[in-house]
């Protein structure tokens, strides 16, 4: 004799119509739900892309690393330090005692995307300080709110070899010893001493708040100066530098790079950049009690 209960892997559900399908940049309202544009879903699509072919990219960029460490390796070209190597090369084994800050106290002088933008620079930021020989002393200071929050998503920050605090620069060291970069300063810096702290403004504003760092040391008391640029380089537009490239500068001239040198190799030529030929002069490294590190 035949049953008719329902197998006990059958499930008793109401007969719900099925969501209709949503073409391109059609509305759902009629549907209960908020309308999809045709930009939202170029951008949903093009996210879709950019993931799949992320690892493929990453495969192809590690295989040319290789190749090129390669050729590198045949020619006697000295390539960027191993993993192993860098081990050594920590800010506390560092010949280099002089301190940079990034100074994050800007978040509400900036958007969302801003915000991203300054975070990107501060990974690349340590990652030179990292891969350097002898790396300098890095803080990021005054890190809460939308930055930090977009820190934790690169894991294991908390571990890198760099000063992370919540505090201001101003907290953890004397004012005497504070310099504050700032394109805006009358005072250009000559050389980079190791009993002082130099701090760059981590604030991506686009000029939108032209000479806030330099009113903030004004309002302070701290001293301020700007890069000895103009000593150097004829520049067509203003001398604004990323955190990361402020950074490779001063990391280069604590290297026993001039300061020429440096702004040569480091400025972007879209800003530019022509160099002053009758100008010969050239700055000390990083100094410690009036000798070459």
């Amino acid at each position: 004799m035949e049953s008719n209960a329902l197998n006990s892997d059958e499930k008793l559900e109401p007969n719900l119509p099925k969501k209709p399908k949503i073409e391109e940049g059609c509305s759902t309202e009629e549907h209960g739900e908020k309308p999809v544009s045709k930009s939202q879903l170029k951008k949903l699509k093009k996210r879709e892309h950019w993931e799949k072919n992320k690892l493929l990219k990453r495969a192809k960029e590690k295989a040319a690393a290789k190749e090129k460490r390669k050729v590198d390796r045949l020619n006697g070209v000295a390539g960027p330090p191993r993993r192993k190597e860098l081990k050594n090369n920590s800010m506390a084994s560092s010949k280099c005692k002089t301190s940079v800050v990034v100074d994050l106290s800007f978040d509400d002088k900036m958007d969302k995307r801003s915000v991203e933008k300054c975070v990107k620079q501060l990974l690349r930021t340590y990652s030179l300080n990292r891969r350097a020989e002898n790396p300098m002393q890095l803080y990021f200071t005054s890190l809460s709110g939308e930055s930090l929050s977009e820190m934790k998503k690169h894991q294991g920050y908390q571990n890198w070899d760099v000063k992370i605090t919540d505090k201001r620069y101003n907290e953890m060291f004397a004012k005497e010893k504070i310099v504050y970069l700032s394109s805006e300063s009358e005072n250009v810096l000559e050389k980079l001493e190791e009993d002082k702290v130099y701090v760059i403004g981590g604030l991506v504003d686009h000029n939108a708040h032209k000479g806030l760092c330099h009113n903030l040391a004004v309002q302070n008391g701290i001293n301020h100066a700007q890069l000895p640029i103009g000593e150097y380089l004829h520049m067509k537009s203003r001398k604004v530098l990323t955190i990361d490239h402020v950074f490779e500068i001063l990391l280069e001239v604590s290297a026993g790079a001039s300061w020429k040198d440096a702004f040569l190799k480091i400025i972007p030529k879209r800003k530019g950049v022509e160099e002053k030929n009758d100008i010969s002069k050239d700055n000390p490294d990083c100094v410690s009690n009036g000798d070459s590190s």
